[in-house]
């Protein structure tokens, strides 16, 4: 195994370089990360559905849709809504 030297520079442009990474991170969450229009493989990557259940997501009327041509749009902001709409509260006794 060789062995290599780590200076205090290269120590220093790793720092810069993490804390480069770390920043993008925390503006991105703070912009929030979606974009206002989705498409069909990326609603169901964030949802972690198939894509058989998107379809009757759509066909049932829960997720509202917009088709431009042959590409089917969902506005992320009503994803959200939906999400929020049915969200489940459990009371403990």
């Amino acid at each position: 195994m060789p062995t290599s030297i780590i200076t205090t520079d290269d120590l220093r442009e790793f720092k810069l370089e993490l804390l480069d990474e770390i920043k993008k991170l925390l503006s991105n969450q703070t912009k929030g990360t979606l974009k206002k229009y989705l498409k069909s493989s990326e609603v169901m990557d964030f949802l972690q559905i198939s894509p058989g259940t998107l379809q009757n997501l759509r066909i049932n009327g829960t997720l509202p849709y917009t088709k431009v041509g042959g590409i089917i749009f969902y506005d992320s902001e009503e994803i959200q809504k939906v999400l929020d709409d049915n969200r489940v509260h459990h009371k403990i006794d």
